[in-house]
């Protein structure tokens, strides 16, 4: 792992977890996974703690954020663990967030009683849905009681919870997404992700999609299903901050707030990136390809890239676009040290044309349309 900036007033202050162990493999998920294969955890967790420590000496960081895979599926000794060897490299300052991913139905008194100990503040829940039949094609294996169980471990525990749910499943209706978004206002969560089924080559559910097996929902449907979110939950007091995130005030996920202002972060695992000195570094996806590498003493790092200028840019300048309050021309121009104009001149005139961005008082932003197909925008963007 670099640390060639730490120490320096630009080093990090977030980290990144990913801990890839999980019961089964949903079909929708493209990510670093390792299903059935828990033989492998303590390995994991002797070539995680040799990782980190190639750093030298602790960190201390403001923002960390274990993800997966399935954090919560690890046993509670083996999560204690982990988290302890997180809190000794990267020790967490005063006012740290620190977000656990977990599964409703891993979150039992043992696995929350460990969070609070070590001092997690925030659980990412994979709720999905609530609906039986829905949680079914998803390939989830929670109950609608058990992600209420979750919640209120967590709530008794003083720790925050964000409930994470999917629409447009094959075969859902309107009326199920809107019966999903109340069962998880009804918990009174401080913060709710939505996020649109995707299908990803290399993930099952795009073969199934591909034979005939499943049915995308429709683009009418899915932008109906995104508008019903927002409206909800705003209305219900939660901020739309973010193309997919929704929060209370004070509430927002200040870990990805890190990447969507193109700050610098460490990561450490299989599959993990991290961005320091300008520079990204991705760990091998496969986990024995990872195991073996730290283990023997080697650099885990698969791919690497050195960013330029304008690289950065564009990328600070799509991140941000990401979040409702768009970007400030005067603070991107006096960060990057180029104008939005001479980078992405024409196609941002085009997109305000369209009704797609705003560009007023000095601040680029998403409109209520744009919203609705931003991930088309940004690979005109990036260039």
């Amino acid at each position: 792992m670099s640390s060639a900036t730490v120490g320096s007033s630009e080093a990090p202050r977030s980290v990144y977890v990913h801990v890839p162990f999980c019961a089964h493999h949903c079909g929708y998920c493209n990510f670093t996974v390792t299903a059935g294969h828990d033989d492998l955890i303590g390995t994991y967790l002797e070539a995680v703690e040799r990782e980190m420590s190639w750093l030298a000496e602790p960190q201390p960081v403001d923002t960390i954020f274990l993800g997966g895979g399935t954090p919560s599926h690890l046993s509670a000794e083996q999560l204690a663990q982990l988290l302890a060897s997180v809190r000794k490299w990267f020790p967490p300052e005063g006012g740290y967030e620190w977000s656990v991913e977990a599964n409703p139905n891993d979150l039992d008194d043992a696995c929350a009683g460990v969070l609070a100990e070590y001092g997690v503040t925030r659980v990412s829940l994979g709720a999905q849905s609530f609906d039986p039949a829905k949680l079914k094609v998803l390939e989830r294996s929670h109950s609608a009681d058990e992600i209420t169980r979750a919640v209120n471990r967590c709530v008794a525990l003083g720790i925050d919870v964000s409930v994470d749910l999917i629409f447009g499943a094959p075969g859902e209706s309107l009326e199920v997404w809107h019966d999903d978004l109340s069962a998880a206002l009804a918990l009174a969560p401080q913060h709710i992700s939505t996020y649109g089924l995707t299908y990803e080559k290399g993930a099952a559910f795009w073969g199934r999609r591909q034979r005939g097996e499943l049915q995308q929902a429709s683009e009418e449907l899915e932008r109906a299903m995104y508008l019903d979110g927002i409206n909800r939950l705003s209305s219900a007091g939660f901020e739309h901050y973010e193309v997919s995130n929704f929060t209370l005030p004070g509430h927002a996920c200040r870990h990805n707030d890190a990447y969507w202002d193109g700050r610098q972060y460490f990561a450490v695992g299989p599959g993990a990136s991290r961005h320091i000195d300008n520079r990204r570094e991705t760990n091998h996806r496969s986990t024995n390809a990872y195991l073996s590498q730290v283990l023997a003493g080697q650099s885990p790092v698969a791919e690497s890239e050195t960013l330029s200028a304008e690289t950065k840019a564009r990328e600070i300048l799509v991140f941000g676009l990401r979040r409702l309050r768009g970007v400030s021309r005067r603070r991107f121009a006096d960060r990057t040290g180029i104008e939005i104009d001479s980078l992405v001149g024409e196609p941002l005139k085009r997109f305000v044309s369209l009704g797609l961005l705003e560009d007023a008082e000095g601040q680029v932003r998403l409109t209520r349309e744009g919203l609705l197909v931003s991930d088309s925008l940004w690979p005109e963007f990036l260039g």
